[in-house]
């Protein structure tokens, strides 16, 4: 069976071992899903058999006898490997794929490296015999041969975590470049284990721990670019990887920082170990679908936990170490400890603490809980949350009595020659100014200004003022701020401060300033919102009745079919029939009786020029052939004659048109005058076409009873007026009044 297009050796070599399948574009195709055996497999070997094989290795190596005992350390690896089998005999169980044979692999693997360095410890100490109890080996060369396993098991467990990096959630390699990646990774752990196995040399555990870290940042890139494309329920999955991550990489660096700075706590190690627990629990708990909601938020707080950890740990060390000295006695210790902490609570309660102090400087600086700029602020903030304008400026209205000490502040908005005031603090009621042509310019370009230019231009607006002021016994201070956008004027703030009160600072007018410039255009964009909504309704409804006019056409045109084949089922057809029994009888008669034949034959002639006749008539219903071989005007005034009542038509510079024109117009006209005969007898009718900028313009009066057209324009004659006129762009409008007779006016565009 040929290969895939774009694999070769890698991928083959791969696949067969981390069962990593192409989702990208390098595969032409996927595999075909796991049969029900290859997933019991899985199941078994890589859910059951390994992890179990890993906690045995685990609890062997606490059982073998070394010279230091079972240590903290090697009870915390021991812990860690249970908790990672278990992980993995949950992942097995999970009803979602997880990267189940990496987890396997890597349990296996630190399980045996766990084992070896306990026997290596073991053989090392037992160097001074001669050789085991089974005499096979020197303890010597046992121990060089558990150092080698370990070494090589170590490589390949940092090379199964850069595996796990690459292929999260699901341990899928989705591209050659990831596949490429992780197989350098497990040949480069697995040469560099040998390298050491082969000198019998053992990396010290910090030196590890390093080599590790730096293998995971390399490949976090590829970790990132793979949740940025993720969907939706994978990236939950790897939110609770990296929550558990996060939370023990911060946790174990804490621990560690605390112990170089104050020697606390003790052990470090299997301490800081012990925190890398959360891992695998993340793991598990990404595969849990009802958690995974939960993991974006949390996640958050993780990261800014651990990133201030980071800082104040980076802090801590650059400060007491590089530029100090480490703590030597345990007062220094416990001091340090103090001032750790400390900073720690300062910085937990810096947030609240900050806004609350806020609060009181405003109180005591401005007499107010806001600074008066503060209004720039919520209000651009407030005009993200989809708040209605009107709401909105009355917010604006309220913030800035606040803000600035005000009596009052009020909103007009508005074009034209009138702005209406739609927000008031304190609420005084509706009132509207009147602006004329020869202000509104002026008006639109100022600043913010004060009661003189408002006497010279908005006089209006201290009229009122002043008969307030009388009524409340005092004057007032008075800005306003004109709103404008583009040059247009929009709109007015207008505030007003108590004349004992603080004057208005050059701060104030900076705010009422900035404050008209928002305002602008947020009424320039609620405006072009308002436009662009109203036209979409009205392509909404011009859409609606062209799908309605569709259909009406159709069923007009099958209507009007169905009526020429009756017409000539029961007219022409009846007619040719007759003729041909009359023509078979002639023949007969021929010879007997030719006279008889003879005035059958003139009988005959005449039924064929009825005939002849009605087809005419057919036709002409259906398009008549004066319309293609005069024009409009003369076909309407052929059918003016056929009219029972006196019609006369005018169309003076008429030419012509388009066919959809005329024939639009010539129906048109002919609905309309048998509307007439039908509803007006007796009445003279006027049919008029002309040009008019840039149209074909056509009416068709009568002196008639006429009638109310209300309940006439639901009718099928104003319908098919306004289908034909409307397909090519054009409009019909009746005019009637009972009493007055009636008007039909129509209009075609030419363009």
């Amino acid at each position: 069976m040929s290969e895939p297009a774009g694999t070769g050796a890698v991928d083959r070599v791969l696949g067969a071992y981390l069962g990593a399948t192409a989702d990208g574009p390098v595969a032409a195709s996927r595999p075909a899903p796991a049969s029900p055996a290859g997933s019991r497999t899985r199941l078994v070997l890589a859910g059951l058999l390994l992890p179990l094989a890993a906690t045995g290795l685990a609890v062997v190596g606490l059982m073998v006898q070394a010279p230091s005992g079972i240590t903290g350390t090697a009870w915390v690896t021991a812990a860690l490997i249970a908790v990672w089998s278990a992980c993995c005999a949950a992942a097995a169980l999970a009803p979602e794929r997880t990267p189940l044979w990496p987890q396997a692999a890597g349990v296996a693997l630190g399980a045996v490296a766990f084992a070896t360095d306990r026997l290596s410890a073991r053989f090392n100490a037992e160097a001074g015999h001669k050789a085991l109890r089974s005499g096979a080996l020197s303890p010597q060369a046992a121990q060089h041969l558990a150092v080698a396993v370990g070494m090589i098991a170590a490589g390949l467990m940092v090379a199964v975590s850069v595996h796990l990096m690459l292929s999260p959630p699901d341990g899928r390699l989705r591209s050659r470049s990831r596949r490429v990646c992780a197989l350098a990774a497990y040949g480069i752990g697995l040469a560099v284990g040998g390298a050491l196995g082969a000198a019998g040399q053992e990396l010290p555990a910090w030196l590890a721990v390093a080599i590790w870290a730096g293998a995971l940042l390399v490949v976090f890139p590829a970790t990132r670019m793979r949740y940025e494309t993720a969907s939706s329920r994978d990236r939950e999955r790897m939110r609770w990887a990296a929550i558990g991550g996060a939370a023990g990489c911060s946790l174990a660096l804490a621990i560690t920082v605390l112990s170089l700075l104050i020697g606390w706590p003790t052990p470090t190690g299997p301490i800081a170990e012990g925190f890398l627990v959360c891992f695998p629990l993340g793991l598990a708990a990404g595969n849990v679908p009802r958690l995974g909601g939960y993991g974006g938020r949390l996640l958050v707080q993780v990261l800014a936990v651990a990133g201030f950890a980071a800082t104040v740990s980076v802090i801590y060390l650059v400060v007491i170490l590089g530029l100090g000295r480490q703590a030597s006695d345990a007062a220094d210790q416990r001091l340090l400890g103090l001032s750790m902490v400390a900073a720690a609570v300062a910085a937990i309660s810096f947030a609240p603490a900050r806004e609350r102090l806020i609060d009181w400087a405003n109180r005591q600086v401005f007499g107010a809980r806001q600074a008066p700029d503060e209004v720039l602020r919520t209000f651009g903030s407030r005009m993200t949350r989809a708040i209605a304008m009107d709401e909105l400026l009355l917010q604006l209205a309220e913030s800035l009595r606040k803000t600035m000490t005000l009596t009052s502040a009020e909103v007009y908005t508005g074009l034209g020659d009138v702005l209406e005031r739609t927000a008031a603090v304190p609420d005084t009621g509706a009132r509207s100014l009147i602006i004329g042509e020869r202000e509104r310019p002026v008006i639109a370009r100022a600043g913010v200004s004060g009661h003189a230019w408002a006497s010279v231009w908005l006089p209006a607006l201290l009229e009122a003022e002043a008969g307030g002021a009388a009524a409340a016994g005092a004057a007032v201070l008075l800005r306003v701020a004109p709103v404008s956008h583009a040059g247009e004027l929009l709109g007015l703030i207008v505030v007003r401060r108590p004349a004992t009160g603080d004057p208005f600072s050059a701060e104030d007018d900076r705010v009422l300033t900035e404050l008209a410039r928002q305002v602008g255009l947020a009424l320039h964009n609620a405006r072009l919102d308002t436009a662009l909504q109203t036209t979409l309704d009205e392509l909404r409804k011009q859409a609606e009745e062209l799908r309605k006019s569709r259909a009406r056409i159709v069923a007009s045109a099958d209507a009007e079919r169905r009526r020429v084949e009756r017409d000539l089922h029961d007219g022409a057809q009846q007619h040719l029939v007759a003729l041909a029994v009359n023509l078979r009888l002639t023949k007969e008669l021929l010879a007997d009786d030719p006279e008889t034949a003879s005035a059958m034959i003139d009988e005959l002639a005449e039924e064929v020029k009825a005939t002849i006749q009605e087809l005419r008539d057919l036709a002409h219903g259906i398009y008549p052939p004066l319309l293609a071989d005069s024009g409009l005007a003369e076909a309407l005034r052929a059918a003016g004659r056929r009219s029972p009542l006196p019609v006369t038509v005018s169309a003076p510079g008429i030419g012509r048109y388009h066919l959809d024109v005329e024939t639009a117009v010539y129906f048109c006209c002919l609905e309309a005058l048998q509307n007439a005969a039908k509803h007006a007898a007796g009445a003279a009718v006027d049919v008029r076409l002309w040009e008019e900028s840039g149209g074909l313009l056509f009416s068709v009066c009568d002196d008639g009873p006429g009638f109310d057209p209300a309940p006439a324009r639901g009718g099928h004659g104003y319908t098919n007026m306004a289908d034909r006129l409307g397909a090519i762009g054009g409009t019909v409008r009746w005019d009637s009044v009972p009493g007055q007779g009636t008007v039909i006016a129509g209009s075609v565009p030419l363009l």
